[in-house]
């Protein structure tokens, strides 16, 4: 009986969106009276970190600090229609949307300080720090606040805009029953090293290395938190999770979470993230969609990983020692 060590390697390619009438996405931006920005979606933020991605593309497609604006995440009664955050679309389907409505925002404002500095809206540029320029001449130059002002009380204008995103619908090809399902596709690839006990079957998974191509890192920051914690959930579901272990028969079953295996901190593997930016064409500033890819590759690298190590195949999830020792008997059986 030993110890056995194993490396698995696994690769995949991911779909930004469903193309199921066209995955449309709305979005609404407006300026207050202190020129501060307000965009409204029905978008969800489910931890993601949609609220900052999206203050973040407002603020670059208008012209001002991040800060400065505020995400609404509302509801379906009160918010512009959105599909929903699934299959990784958020960042891709709802961020067009907002440099759309922002774009619009922006020429309104333009407009009014035009008006306010007598040039015109073509002359005109902003520095990022909320103010509006005269290019060539930026010693002449006024505040964003002070735009909003006049729009607001002086010339009677509303600075907002409205945002759809919307692709060409794809309809399945009657012969073959192809269709093209997205407009971009995010691609991972990991590499886990793991021990196996051949006595007790128990898996241990030593690193994890993940890279991964999304696109875009609007954030690399939260990039990486996003794909560290998705490596660990994907480790979790290969290994240990399961909704359904006894299946269709329950009666040994887990009732609540303090019955429901998870890794803990001692179980986390050594963990690299290595980022390839690749921009979309059709993407917010080149972004796509990391989302639940971020949790996909982990699972078959650690099968592989695992079949490396002692010689047996397991393909049913998650992984467990019972299973491992199951298939070892099997084995030497044959």
């Amino acid at each position: 009986m030993a110890i056995r060590r194993g490396r698995g390697v696994a690769a995949i390619n991911y779909p930004t969106g469903m193309n199921l009438g066209g995955d449309p996405t709305q979005a609404l931006v407006h300026s207050t009276p202190t020129g501060n920005f307000m965009v409204t979606l029905s978008s969800v933020d489910l931890g993601q970190g949609m609220k900052q991605i999206m203050a973040q593309i407002c603020a670059e497609t208008i012209g001002v600090p991040t800060d400065r604006v505020v995400v609404d995440t509302a509801d379906t009664d009160t918010g512009p229609h959105c599909m929903g955050t699934f299959a990784s679309r958020g960042t891709h389907r709802a961020g067009n949307a907002v440099i759309q409505a922002a774009k619009e925002a922006r020429q309104v404002m333009l407009e009014v300080a035009a008006e306010e500095l007598e040039v015109n809206a073509s002359d005109l540029e902003t520095d990022g720090q909320g103010n509006i320029l005269v290019k060539g001449a930026p010693q002449k130059s006024i505040s964003i606040f002070d735009v909003a002002l006049s729009a607001h009380f002086k010339r009677g204008r509303s600075i907002s805009g409205r945002g759809m995103f919307l692709i060409p619908r794809s309809y399945p090809e009657k012969e073959t029953g192809a269709m093209k399902p997205s407009t971009c596709y995010a691609h991972a690839c990991t590499v886990a090293e793991v021990e196996v006990d051949d006595e007790t079957g128990e898996v241990t998974v030593l690193t994890v290395k993940n890279i991964f191509e999304i696109g875009r890192a609007l954030n690399p920051k939260m990039v990486e938190q996003q794909l560290v914690g998705g490596s660990w959930m994907g480790i979790s579901h290969a290994l240990y999770e399961t909704t359904e272990p006894y299946y269709p028969n329950r009666d040994h079953g887990g009732t609540d979470f303090n019955q429901y295996l998870m890794p803990g901190p001692g179980d986390l593997a050594e963990t690299e993230i290595i980022v390839l930016e690749r921009p979309s064409a059709d993407g917010p500033y080149g972004a796509k969609g990391p989302g639940e890819m971020c949790a996909n590759p982990q699972i078959p690298a650690v099968a592989n990983a695992v079949f490396d190590a002692v010689g047996v195949r397991i393909d049913t999830l998650p992984i467990t020692p019972e299973r491992i020792l199951r298939a070892l008997k099997a084995q030497a059986a044959n």
